[in-house]
């Protein structure tokens, strides 16, 4: 005869919890991208109509960068709290890059 599994809360909560992380930063990613996009196109926009000029495009666009540096090394912190390697979270994530 086999014997019965039993799920233990501490099991269902080490699968859930990355799966709701994956779930929240794939919605994030997918809306940061959004809005970078409408971002772009405004900028592109302003260049091509003159509002913009080539300089201060470049000049922009280096603080843009220096600034995304900045963030980028404080969620450094978060990146290693972040499950990767599980799998519930990578399905999270797929999922919350494809909602609507």
């Amino acid at each position: 005869m086999g014997r019965a599994y039993v799920i233990t809360l501490t099991q269902v909560v080490a699968l859930v919890v990355p799966f709701i992380f994956g779930l929240l930063i794939g919605v994030l990613i997918r809306r940061l991208i959004g809005v970078a996009i409408v971002l772009l196109a405004i900028f592109l926009l302003a260049i091509a109509l003159g509002y913009l000029t080539p300089s201060a495009a470049m000049q922009i666009l280096q603080s843009i960068g220096y600034t995304a540096y900045q963030a980028a090394e404080k969620l450094g912190v978060l990146k290693s709290m972040i499950p990767f390697s599980s799998l519930t979270f990578i399905i999270g994530l797929v999922i919350g890059l494809f909602i609507k």
